[in-house]
């Protein structure tokens, strides 16, 4: 191999007024693609592993939050944080979540996944890894498609009577979300999600390492909206212009239910009309609280 197209391997080509840079693409993430290639393939390779890697990251995330919620009521320094400190998430909240939780994965997600491992066979794995761009803008891509399509499921099962109660209607039992009210859902919920976090990917020809990398993304971001927390290091409050929704708007729909169905970014309910200002109202008056 010939040290110019070495270089064209690991480097991207940047040009401005008759200026080429090299910038360090595919070597960020090639290194990281061919050890997984090397000594994980057949894991990688099993259509089982994108439901464990989607399972495991959500648990761990869960787990998380909900060791917050248990020492919150006795650590102000927590509590603080929380969008409705004077509601404690209880044990009772905890088990019922997360009773659901395992039921629809026991019953709905594993059997399908199983039964996908037995029909499917094992994909192949390509040899390149995508570019840091590609990376990143794919699961930008597939973020804002999602976004684009739950916002639609979300508005028509809110606007319908018969969808809201048949399916939509438990996952607002909660007034006041919890991180293992996230995946409260019915089974069909569940799986709108699932179909398009895993179809998103394959419209927009992602690399499988970037399809991972939205996967991880979704789970994170879906739980955050329901964390009940408002960290100064949350997204919400890290994108400017509000962008983002975040916890503090997807609180407020679940006060408001009629308004934010975005679950995500927050252009579609300013475009519609559908987004509420009691989200900023009560940032403000926790902000105030605060300084208090």
């Amino acid at each position: 191999m010939t040290v110019v197209s070495l270089r064209n391997r690991y480097y991207g080509t940047f040009n401005v007024a008759n200026m080429t840079f090299g910038l360090p693409e595919s070597s960020v993430l090639q290194p990281i693609w061919d050890y997984l290639h090397n000594n994980y393939e057949g894991t990688l390779r099993s259509p089982l592993f994108p439901v464990l890697l989607s399972v495991s990251t959500y648990l761990l995330l869960v787990a998380l939050f909900t060791v917050l919620d248990v020492l919150a009521p006795h650590w102000p320094s927590i509590n603080r944080y929380k969008i409705h400190p004077e509601k404690p998430v209880t044990w009772t909240h905890i088990w019922r979540t997360l009773g659901l939780t395992t039921y629809n994965h026991l019953i709905y997600i594993f059997p399908a996944a199983v039964g996908q491992w037995i029909w499917r066979p094992p994909i192949p794995l390509p040899k390149e890894a995508p570019t840091l761009t590609e990376f990143l803008l794919g699961i930008l891509g597939c973020t804002i498609l999602f976004d684009f399509q739950y916002y639609l499921w979300h508005l028509l099962h809110h606007k319908i009577g018969w969808l809201y109660r048949t399916f939509h209607a438990i996952h607002h039992q909660y007034n006041e979300p919890f991180s293992l009210v996230t995946q409260y859902l019915s089974a069909w919920e569940l799986f709108s999600v699932g179909f398009w976090t895993t179809v998103d990917p394959l419209l927009l020809q992602c690399h499988c390492l970037t399809t991972w990398g939205f996967m991880l993304f979704n789970i994170w971001i879906s739980t955050d909206d329901h964390c009940g927390y408002d960290f100064p290091w949350s997204l919400h409050n890290l994108v400017p212009f509000g962008l983002w929704g975040g916890s503090v708007k997807h609180d407020a729909h679940h006060q408001k239910p009629n308004t934010n169905f975005a679950p995500f970014f927050s252009h579609w309910d300013w475009l519609a009309g559908t987004g509420s200002n009691l989200a900023q109202s009560a940032a403000m008056r926790k902000r105030e609280s605060k300084g208090a």
